[in-house]
């Protein structure tokens, strides 16, 4: 099993990652653009878009967490002030949202996207990196290499129906052994770096503007140095916000 798949490096680094392009599901309004990493069983799928242009959606047809990493987009649901996301900003779009989709020049942005037959939530949901962060559970003693680390979380959007949560996370410092991950998860760092352990021994160092999805299961490691900040997705079978 892949262990994580790197979405986008701020400095432009070549990816090892493989993109396909293709649509998810019949309606997709990014479907000429969408660039897949990963999709899984459970109806999520995570990578990349590059678009310009307009779209006009009476009914968003999932859920989709955006973060643009160039340019601008402009996201107008219906009844609500236009969201203008830059580079290292992000927004959960509720499926059935009736939406306006606008980037006047080229705009590139990373996705965690997830169907959803009975949405539980629609409408339009910033993310922020100047959170209302409240204190969250921390990592078991078991798992750790090192002192328990200090977890804060702001969790803007759930929806039951597809067992999908979405928001910003931060934390102290830690070390943690290569488990399992409990959950699919898309990560886009906003402060701090991150170095992701393999089986192998192998590590994958990710600092801040740079993007990855995990799938649950997948073996991977933690080691901080100092303190990180990430927007996050996650899903499982049992929603949870406790972070890995």
């Amino acid at each position: 099993m892949t262990v994580a798949f790197v979405l986008h490096r701020a400095d432009g680094a070549p990816l090892l990652t493989s993109f396909r392009r293709a649509a998810f599901g019949k309606n997709d309004p990014f479907a000429r653009h969408r660039e897949i990493a990963w999709e899984g069983p459970d109806s999520m799928i995570a990578g990349r878009t590059s678009f310009i242009g307009e779209l006009d959606m009476a009914s968003f047809p999932h859920i989709e967490t955006i973060v643009v990493v160039e340019g601008e987009l402009t996201l107008e649901a219906a009844g609500e002030a236009p969201l203008v996301l830059g580079p290292h900003a992000g927004a959960v779009i509720g499926a059935g949202t009736a939406l306006r989709v606008l980037a006047e020049s080229r705009v590139r942005f990373v996705f965690c996207a997830a169907a959803c037959d009975k949405p539980t939530k629609r409408g339009l949901v910033p993310l922020r990196a100047d959170a209302n962060f409240k204190p969250s559970a921390s990592l078991p003693a078991e798992v750790l290499l090192g002192p328990v680390p200090q977890c804060r979380s702001d969790n803007v959007f759930t929806d039951d129906g597809a067992a999908y949560l979405a928001g910003t996370w931060d934390s102290t410092p830690y070390h943690r052994i290569v488990r399992a991950h409990r959950m699919n998860e898309f990560m886009h760092l906003l402060a701090g770096s991150v170095r992701f352990a393999a089986p192998d021994g192998s590590v994958l160092s990710l600092g801040a503007g740079d993007a990855l999805f995990v799938p649950q299961g997948a073996p991977i490691g933690w080691e901080s140095s100092e303190r990180v900040a990430k927007f996050y997705v996650v899903q499982s079978v049992q929603a949870s916000i406790e972070q890995n």
